[in-house]
């Protein structure tokens, strides 16, 4: 890993899950209860880099991560996103989306459109949510 790049050295992040290709760290945004990243263990730019069992391993990751968000928060839309633009690494963003967040119909990082939002999430929802992420099984 390399010293400059915050991905890899993100050990102050809670992780959920991990293996030797990915892990799965929880995002605390109170904007978007649940929100999660599947970040690649080692510091490689783009998806094209990586051999093909491992973009699709780590995609199998990603779409599990989605499934067990939509399980147990029942946003109206998931959001993944992988830009990569300040951090040249590969990481997958899994953000759950309700139509009353702060940026809906935007993206997270647009200008917010709602000041007030009120989530139909509770704080056992979001426990359970990490619980169930700890034991991913993709």
């Amino acid at each position: 890993m390399e010293g400059g790049c915050v991905l890899c050295n993100d050990h102050d992040q809670q992780v959920l899950w991990q293996d030797e290709l990915c892990r799965v760290i929880w995002v605390d945004d109170p904007d978007y209860p649940g929100f999660c990243r599947v970040i690649l263990n080692r510091h490689v730019a783009e998806m094209t880099d990586l051999p093909a069992q491992e973009r699709d391993w780590l995609m199998e990751v990603v779409f599990a991560v989605e499934n067990e968000i939509r399980t147990a928060l029942n946003p109206d839309k998931i959001n993944l996103a992988s830009l990569g633009n300040m951090v040249p690494h590969v990481h997958w963003h899994v953000i759950p989306r309700w139509r009353n967040d702060r940026h809906f119909p935007g993206s997270i990082w647009s200008a917010p459109q709602n000041d007030n939002p009120q989530l139909p999430v509770t704080a056992d929802m979001i426990e359970r949510l990490k619980q169930r992420l700890q034991q991913l099984a993709p």
